[in-house]
């Protein structure tokens, strides 16, 4: 008796095997460019036995976002092609668990490096904006701090949680036929029907994207507004700033950032709300975006930063050399 495939199986195969491509494309790109960043700054860090504020952010940026895609990648794989791995005990849970520890360390220290670049190069003549610019090479190791406990509670509230719908049937969903590989995989993917669970997961999850988003829109739109105050400054008296350029170049950084975070907000939340919809389209579209995120954006500040740069452009040409010798 032959076995017999329905289309819709077919489908959902299909579907599965493009998104794991797709993904897998854009997380291995983004572990090696964040790896770049991360394999730089320490080397600076052992030759100049010291690391600057700025250095900081981005050295434990790079580590977060490279473990978010690593975790991310694992569970991907493990669930579309080998879901049955996931029955295991604590084996989606500390899965789900990490991959919320690592994304939020990611949106946490991206919106610190931010407020680190607004209070850094904004000039405002408010007393409190004055003091922040004095204490901020003070401040920034506990805003890291502050980040990873904001961090670890939302780890351990993934895993309650996740242990929670386990129990409650969550082999019969992981295996039905309605399975719905969307960009994120989190803990409240597993289980569609909207019970007691998923309110509070949904709020806990949206009020952390929501407040490093609003620090984000807040320190931009900050830096842009004192920029232009500044450059009309300039126009009125004629004057000449060398650090202008370095302004500008900042400027286009944080502006740059600010789109592609609002564009990963909107993401976030669209995954949820789609999620529940059971739309695989979108959920696609918007997966493609998200984890395509860190890669694109740690590329920007490589190039916004002119150690980073000069590491690069000198790998580049001595592989172009290479290549050419050949």
């Amino acid at each position: 008796m032959e076995a017999c495939h329905s289309p819709q199986q077919s489908n959902v195969t299909t579907y599965g095997d493009a998104t794991l491509a797709i993904i897998s494309l854009e997380a291995f790109a983004g572990m090696w460019i964040n790896a770049f960043m991360v394999c730089v700054l320490c080397i600076g860090w052992v030759n100049k036995k010291t690391l600057n504020s700025n250095e900081k952010i981005l050295l434990l940026l790079g580590c977060s976002r490279i473990s978010f895609l690593s975790f991310s990648w694992g569970y991907n794989f493990l669930y579309i092609i080998y879901p049955n791995y996931l029955h295991v005990h604590i084996i989606l849970q500390l899965l789900a668990s990490f991959q919320t520890f690592f994304n939020y360390s990611n949106l946490c220290i991206s919106a610190c490096l931010c407020v680190f670049y607004c209070i850094k190069i904004a000039n405002f003549r408010n007393s409190f904006f004055i003091y922040l610019k004095v204490k901020i090479d003070r401040m920034v190791p506990w805003l890291l701090l502050g980040s990873g406990i904001l961090a670890l509670a939302m780890g351990i509230i993934t895993y309650e949680l996740t242990e929670t719908m386990q129990r409650n049937n969550l082999h019969e969903t992981l295996q039905s036929n309605n399975l719905n590989f969307t960009c994120l995989r989190n803990f409240w993917e597993a289980s569609i029907k909207m019970d007691k669970h998923f309110f509070p997961s949904f709020f806990f999850i949206g009020l952390g994207y929501a407040a490093s988003f609003m620090a984000v829109i807040f320190a931009a739109v900050s830096l842009l507004f004192s920029l232009w105050k500044h450059k009309c400054k300039m126009q009125t008296n004629s004057m000449k700033d060398l650090s202008m350029e370095a302004h500008i170049r900042a400027m286009k950084t944080v502006l740059s950032f600010l789109v592609m975070y609002s564009i990963n907000f909107v993401c976030l939340i669209m995954s949820i709300i789609y999620t529940m919809m059971n739309e695989n389209t979108m959920t696609l579209l918007i997966s493609i975006y998200v984890y395509a995120f860190p890669g694109v954006h740690s590329l920007i500040l490589i190039f916004s930063n002119p150690k980073l740069e000069k590491a690069l452009l000198k790998i580049l040409s001595c592989v172009k050399c290479g290549f050419f010798m050949k």
